[in-house]
This record gives structure tokens, sequence and C-alpha cells, in this order.
């Protein structure tokens, strides 16, 4: 069991999961440490919103490179350096290359806005308005080279109201996210989580889908 989980947060803006996370190892629900708040752009607004905690922040510019190869290499030598259990992507809006990803590949997970696999990519909130959903939601996922297809550690669902707006959606999506990283991250750092041959493991079984809706 890990007793401290030691993680890098990557944010390109806001921080607003990266903000919910550092609460909840505050409050004692998350047995982790944010040992680096990362961000590819230097006026991202969480970075601030990191330092003010007293959390360590570094930028790597992504315009500072000619390719995303370039780039990646140079974010994994700042996550390298760190060492950490864990990389967390917290609204980082760059797509990731296979070769970074497979180095952190049972190390890297992500938020995506919806109840993956449906509506992976952008824009998700209106597609599932347009689709006419009942429910909605948010998925924790391991990173694999596909984009966001990775297997679901933890999902969390909520109504799809008639009213709804793409923003009314949204507020609540990103409710529930707030509350799905930090458990999501808890079950690893308590040692029941794991990416195993391809599949998320749970105390020492493949998970089962009931397994990952919480």
């Amino acid at each position: 069991m890990t007793a401290s989980l030691k993680a890098v947060v990557l944010i390109s803006g806001r921080g607003s999961n990266l903000l919910a996370i550092a609460d909840a190892i505050e409050a004692g629900q998350l047995q982790a440490k944010i040992a680096l708040v990362l961000s590819n752009r230097p006026d991202a607004a969480g970075l601030e919103l990191a330092a003010a905690r007293g959390l360590a922040t570094a930028v790597v510019d992504h315009r500072d490179f000619s390719s995303r190869a370039e780039f990646d290499l140079a974010l994994q030598s700042v996550i390298d350096g760190v060492n950490p259990d864990v990389v967390v992507l917290a609204g980082f809006m760059r797509i990731l290359g296979a070769a970074f990803v497979t180095h952190f590949l049972g190390r890297l997970v992500n938020i995506h806005p919806s109840l993956l696999p449906d509506y992976p990519g952008l824009n998700t909130h209106r597609r599932a308005l347009e689709a006419a959903e009942a429910t909605h939601g948010c998925s924790v996922h391991y990173v694999i080279p596909e984009l966001d297809a990775g297997p679901v550690i933890l999902q969390s669902v909520v109504p799809v109201l008639p009213t709804d707006s793409v923003e009314s959606l949204a507020e609540r999506v990103l409710v529930a996210e707030h509350l799905a990283y930090p458990r999501a991250l808890e079950l690893i750092a308590a040692g029941r989580v794991c990416l195993q041959s391809g599949e998320v493991w749970l105390d020492g079984r493949p998970a089962r889908p009931e397994d990952k809706v919480r």
C-alpha cells in the first residue's frame, strides 16, 4: 500500500480539478502529495492558485518547441526528475504522443467529461444534449496512446435535465469531476487499483463494469 501517493499534476487552464485534489488531500480524504504542478502555458490561472497553496510549479511552454515530440521529451524530463507515482492530467489541453504515454503507462491518468466510451474528444456536453441522453457524466481513466480510449477506473453519472443548456450540464458534470478524481486517486493510493495487461484491476481482480460507477 502506498502511504502517500506522489503526484505530478498537469494543467493548462484554471486548475479546478487540481484544487479539488488539493482540497481532498488537505481534508484527509486522499493520501497523496502534489510534488509538482506543471503547465504548458505560463499564463495558466491554475499556476497562481497552486503557488498560493504552497505547491511547487513549473512551466514547459509548448510554443518553445518546433515539434510535439520535442515538447513531449522536455515534459517527460521534468516529470522524471520528480519520479512521481502518478501523473495526473487535470485540464491539460495538449495531445501527448505515443512515446510519452508509453513511458508513463500505468502511471498516467486523465478525467474526461463523458461516460466513456461515449463521446470521446471535444464538445461532449453539446453532443450529449443533441443525442437526448438521459444521463451524462465523467470518467477517470488510464491514458493509452489512443485518445480517450484508456481503461476506465471510475465514472460518475449525472442526470440530463429537460431544461439543461450546454453550460448548465457542464457545471453539473464539473461538480461530479471534483468528486470523482480524488476518489479514483485514492483507490490508486490505497493500492486497490492498478493497470494490468491493459485492464483495470480492483482489489486483485479485473474490475467489473458495476465497480466503476460511484
